[in-house]
């Protein structure tokens, strides 16, 4: 289904990439005189991002920046970069950049939505309506306007409900607007009309029309979303999935939007950890009911992948850092609003700035450029491996039970979790291995 096993490290399965030899027209990154990874004195890396990520890179032990056409071992792209080389690009086993060729099949708002009701689909026909009910975490969603009367024809049968348009390849909140009425939106559908012979680029006239969640959970009154990190490894049938980042957010209305406010203050922002969010939940509806709204998150994260597994160009020089925004209703059921290829690395806040530094480090720590791990780590920081070949327990040596009786899923987001201890204790674990095993 998704993930698989493990991951940490080059090769966890074989992918033909052409030599350099064939095609001179490729440009070939990581070639360092052969040798092996584990005996680089250095990690050249490049980015064109000029925020946390960069402050991350550039004071990481061992990592040298190179720039302009220099040759690099890892690369944290932007999108357009890997549309236009990617397929020009012969890597070396140990390179890695950050983006899955086609990540946007989970990313863009249609497609995710598309593969969603596919997934689901299947799921009914091979294991049942129960199995697909797991599906149930986004809300209606129509593409506009390819399937304008679809849409129409749900529209007239709940009359008066609130309805949300959303352009499908834009973020912050732009573009969006909500409407009761058909007619709302008839000078939109006639603007925004296209050909059939759309290429890779969604114009930004095509939407989604989703029904409005009318009912969300309120802090102080306010509206909020929560941002999960997770980090995937790799899509093939084999590969690994780490649950995100310890220390996450909860956003008290969308944040480029409330940045705009007068009354925005910049040193404190507009958001909770989600540690605090946890001990508020718990507080007021007891700690079994919000034990039981993360494991039904965990669900989104897993289901989600499994939906896009089969259509997602893996490679084993890739991997995805993807932000998943969820809104939670009154009744604590989290619903899927949309998966970010690119979350913000800029800090809006010292706090931010500290909190998306962490996050940085763990994923290069993961990523492991240096090979230190074993690829039988559970906990890297703030990140939990919750998929490897199934779910992963927090129990050692528990069975992956397929009634998952007792089974407690490898994840604590919103839990206690000294980091930097964790750190500590895990590289020093690793360094008496490597010890006592030369």
């Amino acid at each position: 289904m998704v993930p698989s096993r493990a991951l940490l490290g080059p090769g966890t399965t074989a992918i033909r990439c052409p030599k350099k030899s064939q095609n001179q027209n490729y440009k070939g990154h990581g070639l360092s005189k052969g040798k092996e990874r584990e005996q680089r004195a250095s990690i050249r890396f490049k980015t064109t991002l000029m925020n946390t990520l960069m402050d991350v890179l550039r004071h990481r032990p061992g990592w040298v920046e190179v720039k302009d056409e220099g040759e690099w071992d890892f690369y944290w792209c932007d999108v357009s970069w890997l549309r236009e080389n990617f397929d020009h690009t012969y890597m070396e086993e140990h390179v890695r950049i950050s983006h899955f060729r086609n990540h946007y099949e989970l990313t863009r708002k249609n497609y995710m939505v598309k593969n969603l009701k596919r997934f689901r689909k299947q799921l009914e026909r091979e294991e049942g309506k129960l199995e697909a009910a797991k599906c149930d975490f986004f809300p209606k969603t129509f593409e506009m306007p390819c399937e304008y009367h679809l849409f129409v024809e749900e529209f007239r049968k709940n009359p008066g409900i609130t309805w949300i348009m959303k352009p499908v390849a834009r973020s912050q909140g732009k573009g969006i607007f909500l409407f009761r009425r058909l007619k709302d939106i008839m000078d939109w559908r006639k603007d925004t009309r296209s050909s059939d012979d759309q290429k890779d680029d969604i114009p930004v006239e095509n939407y989604v029309a989703q029904r409005y969640i009318e009912n969300p959970y309120l802090i102080g009154g306010r509206k909020f979303d929560l941002r999960v990190y997770v980090l995937v490894m790799s899509m093939f049938a084999e590969c690994l999935l780490w649950s995100g980042h310890r220390r996450q957010y909860v956003h008290l209305t969308n944040v480029a939007v409330q940045k705009t406010s007068p009354d925005y203050h910049p040193k404190k922002g507009c958001k909770w950890m989600l540690q605090r969010f946890r001990q508020y939940l718990a507080s007021k509806h007891g700690p079994e009911v919000v034990e039981t709204l993360f494991r039904d998150m965990d669900n989104i994260f897993v289901k989600s992948l499994q939906s896009v597994q089969k259509v997602i160009i893996s490679d084993k020089h890739c991997f995805e850092l993807y932000g998943y925004d969820i809104l939670i209703d009154q009744d604590l059921k989290p619903w899927l609003l949309e998966v970010n290829a690119s979350p913000s690395l800029t800090a809006s806040s010292q706090e931010d700035y500290e909190l998306k530094t962490c996050l940085l480090e763990d994923t290069l720590h993961v990523v492991d450029m240096e090979g230190r791990l074993t690829g039988r780590e559970k906990r890297v920081g703030g990140f939990d491996l919750m998929w490897n070949d199934g779910p992963v327990s927090r129990e050692e040596g528990v069975p992956d039970l397929s009634g998952m009786g007792n089974f407690v899923t490898n994840t604590h987001l919103g839990c206690v979790n000294d980091r930097k201890k964790q750190l500590r204790q895990l590289f020093y674990s690793l360094q008496v291995q490597k010890k006592a095993s030369s």
